[in-house]
């Protein structure tokens, strides 16, 4: 028995996309649905608008409260945008939870988000958080000459994740600011001067006040090398082959090498001049 064509493509089930469809239109067409959807437009866009407007004054409190705890532009920049992407967030679930969206799966989503980026990030998070505390607390700037994780060098760039150091190799040294915030610091340019530390050895024999007025003069007569403080000349070991004299000039931190090399060079010759040998190892 043969259907009619008609009748059996009424009795096909309609596609789903067709349904969805009906669906909608029939919502829509509802005055009371509708009313319902240009309220909740209404409220969403009125919504936006103002929190929008609040979200770019707190930015602007922020960028302000940063500048009077004199924070590195670039931290500042930082946290102003950080905090307006944190607000605005917050604020698209709250409007959706306004107008009768369910916003459980949201906060789930933006929760699990989070979770996933802390995991895959842990190392680079852990450097932008010593970043924000160099910045914050300071403990080193630009020119500085530091040594932190064996490395010594001179600060030149201090970036949110990063360190740039110019060792005395004239070498890049890149440090992540989380290994130098977690670990020992030395600053050497804090004080303003630095102490250069020195031995030299002498004879058993040798006149040991002539030996440290040799060197005393030395030191005065570069100009590197500080008065006050007053560099001094010390016995500091009765070695096995010779007497360790302790040498201390001070100087400006960006002269430290000069002052090393200088001293040991023009100390040797001196200590030559007056007659004064450096005893070579010697067994009996």
């Amino acid at each position: 028995m043969r259907q009619d064509p008609a009748t059996a493509a009424a009795a096909e089930p309609a596609a789903p996309e067709q349904n969805l469809l009906e669906q909608i239109w029939n919502y829509v067409s509802d005055a009371e649905n509708l009313i319902a959807i240009g309220k909740n437009v209404l409220i969403f866009i009125v919504a936006l608008w103002v929190g929008l407007r609040i979200i770019k004054l707190v930015q602007k409190g922020v960028r302000k409260a940063c500048e009077r705890s004199n924070l590195d532009k670039s931290l500042q920049k930082f946290l102003a945008s950080l905090v307006g992407w944190i607000l605005k967030v917050v604020l698209f679930i709250s409007i959706a939870g306004l107008i009768g969206i369910p916003t459980t799966s949201f906060v789930a989503i933006v929760g699990a988000a989070g979770l996933a980026v802390g995991l895959a990030l842990q190392g680079t998070l852990a450097n932008f958080a010593g970043g924000v505390l160099l910045m914050v607390f300071k403990p080193y700037k630009l020119g500085d000459l530091i040594e932190s994780q064996g490395v010594l060098g001179v600060v030149k760039d201090i970036q949110i994740f990063n360190t740039v150091m110019l060792t005395p190799e004239n070498k890049t040294a890149i440090m992540p600011n989380g290994a130098i915030m977690n670990n020992h610091l030395i600053n050497y340019t804090e004080e303003g001067t630095i102490r250069v530390d020195l031995t030299i050895g002498v004879a058993y024999d040798a006149d040991l006040q002539q030996a440290r007025e040799a060197l005393m003069q030395v030191m005065k007569n570069d100009p590197n090398v500080l008065q006050d403080p007053a560099p001094s000349v010390n016995v500091s070991e009765l070695g096995d082959n010779s007497v360790n004299l302790a040498v201390r000039p001070w100087c400006d931190p960006a002269h430290y090498w000069d002052v090393y090399f200088g001293t040991l060079e023009n100390g040797k010759k001196a200590l030559d001049a007056a007659g004064i040998g450096i005893p070579f190892p010697q067994r009996d």
